[in-house]
């Protein structure tokens, strides 16, 4: 996807989640801490700052193994999902980074649809 494509889809699904969740417009943490919940797929509950931590980086694992850079190991006794990276990540700038995880999580929201 182009930047704009990218900016425009992101914008719609901010919206939609917003909508959805009746709060305010979602930044990107958000986003990642509703993938994170969906990964873990123990229904919504309350989490500590780690919890939600983790919960991003499982989000991030999730997203960026799409992309082959990181495989799913397995869950711990918890039922929490582990990853570990596969290859090293490019160095992106910040808009590349930016506009990556914009472009992956709107896929992954795209797929959540179908």
């Amino acid at each position: 996807m182009k930047p704009a494509e990218i900016n425009t889809k992101w914008k719609a699904l901010q919206e939609r989640i917003a909508a959805d969740f009746d709060t305010d417009i979602p930044d990107i943490k958000v986003m990642l801490f509703l993938i994170g919940v969906q990964e873990l797929g123990q229904g919504p509950r309350k989490f500590s700052k780690r919890q939600k931590e983790e919960l991003m980086h499982i989000a991030t694992c999730k997203l960026f193994s799409l992309m082959g850079f990181y495989e799913l190991e397995g869950l711990d006794q918890d039922g929490w999902p582990h990853w570990k990276l596969v290859k090293p990540i490019p160095n992106y700038t910040l808009l590349e980074q930016e506009m990556n995880m914009k472009s992956l999580i709107i896929n992954y929201f795209e797929e959540m649809d179908q």
